[in-house]
């Protein structure tokens, strides 16, 4: 027969023991909603800054278009023409779906419009497309969505890691204080070069330098000549690893 005290010990016992499974169930509810959250927001995040590129490479075309295309009886056929063509492109930064042979096909059909071409000075409308259209390839892949078209469902491998490519790619362009707080300036807003050089505390060439080593490697890009800089995607995503590394230190 079980006595008095046994009995309380038995009873604080499990007590005990369900209190702590219950704060464990709420700890992984709160850990789970917070990475939803989490997830939710920079999802919006990406959205937002998917929709400031497709602005920019547009209103980027028709400015570079306008100027740069020769002036000819055929100029605003042939505009009209380059406009649906390069929007086109935006659909693939847009529903995140660029795949290897998707971008063969937007080759091939440029490659058809300019079989098309009836004068030896298109070559020079065409080159300013050529232009427009390796600038939102270059967007898309930093944007880390030119997929092969199998399927990427394995999770990455340390051994797959390409030591050299990452080095230069990733680690020597944002080992560097100046370029760090460049990108993260660039995180919220596009940024002038007189306000990075006010952030900085560097001056003309040291500056440029700088601001070179982050386009060089598609971190960041600049509106127009003498425009201002934002950030790339592929930057963007290197500031956030960046963010959840450092709460491992």
């Amino acid at each position: 027969m079980v006595n008095v005290d046994e009995y309380e010990v038995m009873t604080t016992s499990n007590v005990n023991e369900k209190l702590d499974k219950i704060h464990q169930d709420i700890k992984r509810l709160m850990e789970k909603s917070n990475q939803d959250y989490l997830e939710l927001m920079l999802n919006n995040l990406r959205k937002d800054f998917t929709r400031s590129i497709i602005t920019y490479l547009k209103d980027d075309a028709q400015t570079r278009l306008d100027n740069n295309m020769e002036i000819c009886e055929m100029k605003p056929t042939c505009k009209e023409v380059f406009t649906d063509f390069l929007n086109g492109n935006t659909e693939l930064l847009k529903n995140n779906n660029a795949t290897e042979t998707s971008i063969k096909e937007k080759k091939d059909e440029l490659a058809r419009i300019k079989d098309k071409a009836p004068y030896t000075k298109c070559e020079t409308c065409f080159s300013e497309v050529q232009t427009l259209f390796n600038q939102q390839l270059n967007l898309i892949r930093s944007n880390d969505i030119y997929n092969s078209d199998s399927a990427q469902d394995e999770k990455p491998k340390i051994s797959s890691i390409h030591e050299k490519k990452l080095v230069k790619e990733v680690l020597d362009p944002i080992s560097n204080k100046q370029r760090l707080q460049i990108l993260k300036e660039m995180s919220s807003k596009a940024q002038s070069f007189s306000a990075l050089s006010e952030l900085t505390g560097l001056r003309g060439g040291n500056l440029l330098f700088h601001i070179q080593k982050l386009q060089d490697h598609d971190l960041i890009i600049q509106r127009h000549e003498r425009g201002d800089y934002m950030i790339t995607n592929k930057g963007f995503n290197i500031l956030m690893l960046l963010a959840e590394f450092q709460k491992q230190l």
